[in-house]
C-alpha cells in the first residue's frame, strides 16, 4: 500500500489530500499538523485516513511525503528530511508559493539521491484552514513543477497522483517561476495595497471618501484584501526579485509623473496606448499555446435573474463554467459580465448561444 504523509492540512493541503483520496481510494494518507483541531476535524471528515503526532517518524515509512506549510516551514522540513533515513524511492515534494529558496534547502536530499520536485498550485480561496479545502480546488489552473534533475517517469508519478486536481502542468525553472509570480502575482499585491493605502490617506478628509469608490478602483484593488501575515512571509522569500520589479514599477511611475507635469500629450498617449495594446493581446490566440482560459464579455443590464437567465442557457447547453466575474456594476449603466471557458470550442458555442438570446458580446480573450 502507498502511504502519502501530507504536512500541513490547510486550504492547500487538505484539498490535495481530498484529490490524492479521490482518485486512489487505495492509498494511506496521513496527516500532521501543528494545528490538533486542524488534524481532528481532517480525520473525522476523511480527509485524512490517519493524524500523526510525530511526522519524522511517519516520513520513515512514507512513499510520498508533501510539504504543504509556509515556504519559511517548508525550507526547515526539507533540512530536517536531509537528516533523515527515508525510503530509497521515496517522492517528496511541496507547494510553496516561492521557489528558489525551496529548491535551495532540498539539494541535500538530492544530493543523496532523492527525489524532490518543487510545486506550487497557482489557485485559492478567499476562505482558509482545513475547513475550507476541497478536491476541486486547484481545478484548471496552473500547477508550476520544478523539477529539476528529477527524471520525467517520477514527475509523470506526481502528476498520476494529483491527477484528480485536473490542473494544468507547467515545467519551469525556480528562478523562472519566481520571476513570473513576483510580476504577475507578487509585485500586484504590492501595487494594490499602496493605491488603497495612498486613496485613503489623500480621502481621509472627504466625508464621502472610498464610499465612492466602484468600478476600476474596485477591480484594480480586490487583491489588496489578501492576508497580510501571508504576503509578509511571501515577500521575505522573493525580495530580490520583487525589489526588482518593483523598481521598475516606480521608475514607469516615474516617468509618466514627468510627462504629466510637461504636459507631454504625446508621451502620455503612448503610455496608455502601449498598455492597451499589451492588454489586449492577452490570451491564447495572441501569446501561443500556453494552456490558457478563453473568455467572453458580455454586456448585462442590472436586472433582476439577467445572470440567473445566462448561467441556465449555458448549463441547458452542458457549456461548463470555470470561472464567473461581474465587472464596472453600476446602477446607470449595463454591467460587464465575464465568463471563463476551459477551451476554445466552449467559448464558441456559448458566444452564438448568448447572441442568439439577444445579448451582446463586448469582447472575447
Amino acid at each position: 500500500m502507498t502511504t502519502v504523509l501530507v504536512k500541513g492540512i490547510g486550504l492547500i493541503g487538505s484539498s490535495l489530500a481530498l484529490a490524492i483520496k479521490q482518485a486512489h481510494p487505495e492509498m494511506r494518507v496521513l496527516g500532521s499538523d501543528c494545528d490538533v483541531a486542524s488534524l481532528s476535524y481532517a480525520q473525522q471528515q476523511g480527509i485524512i485516513d490517519a493524524a500523526v503526532k510525530d511526522w519524522q517518524a511517519a516520513a520513515l515509512q512514507a512513499d510520498v511525503i508533501l510539504l504543504a506549510g509556509p515556504v519559511n516551514v517548508i525550507v526547515a522540513d526539507l533540512k530536517t528530511l536531509a537528516t533523515l533515513t527515508l525510503k530509497p524511492n521515496v517522492l517528496v515534494t511541496d507547494v510553496g508559493s516561492t521557489k528558489q529558496q525551496v529548491v535551495q534547502a532540498a539539494q541535500p536530499l538530492q544530493q543523496r539521491g532523492i527525489n524532490f520536485i518543487g510545486g506550487h498550485p497557482m489557485a485559492g480561496s478567499h476562505k482558509s484552514g482545513v475547513t475550507a479545502g476541497r478536491a476541486d480546488l486547484f481545478e484548471n489552473a496552473f500547477y508550476f513543477l520544478i523539477p529539476g534533475r528529477t527524471s520525467d517517469t517520477v514527475v509523470t508519478q506526481l502528476q498520476t497522483l494529483l491527477s484528480a486536481t485536473r490542473v494544468k502542468w507547467l515545467t519551469v525553472t525556480a528562478r523562472q517561476h519566481d520571476r513570473i509570480v513576483g510580476q504577475l502575482s507578487h509585485l500586484p499585491h504590492v501595487v494594490a495595497a499602496a493605491l488603497v493605502n495612498q486613496t485613503q490617506q489623500v480621502l481621509a478628509d472627504s466625508p464621502l471618501g472610498l464610499r465612492l469608490a466602484a468600478g476600476g478602483f474596485k477591480s484594480i484593488t480586490r487583491i489588496a484584501s489578501s492576508d497580510p501575515t501571508m504576503w509578509t512571509a511571501i515577500l521575505a522569500t522573493n525580495a530580490e526579485l520583487v525589489t526588482s520589479e518593483l523598481q521598475g514599477y516606480i521608475d514607469q511611475l516615474s516617468d509618466i509623473k514627468t510627462a504629466i507635469t510637461h504636459q507631454d500629450a504625446t508621451r502620455v498617449h503612448e503610455f496608455f496606448a502601449t498598455a492597451k495594446v499589451t492588454r489586449d493581446r492577452l490570451g491564447p490566440e495572441q501569446l501561443g499555446g500556453l494552456p490558457n482560459f478563453y473568455d467572453l464579455f458580455l454586456n448585462v443590464p442590472d436586472q433582476v435573474g439577467t445572470i440567473a437567465d445566462v448561467t441556465q442557457r449555458l448549463a441547458a447547453a452542458k457549456l461548463s463554467l470555470v470561472n464567473i466575474h461581474i465587472l464596472e456594476i453600476r446602477e446607470e449603466i449595463d454591467g460587464v459580465l465575464q465568463l471563463t471557458f476551459n477551451d476554445a470550442v466552449a467559448q464558441n458555442e456559448a458566444a452564438t448561444l448568448l447572441t442568439t438570446a439577444g445579448y451582446q458580446i463586448v469582447r472575447r480573450n
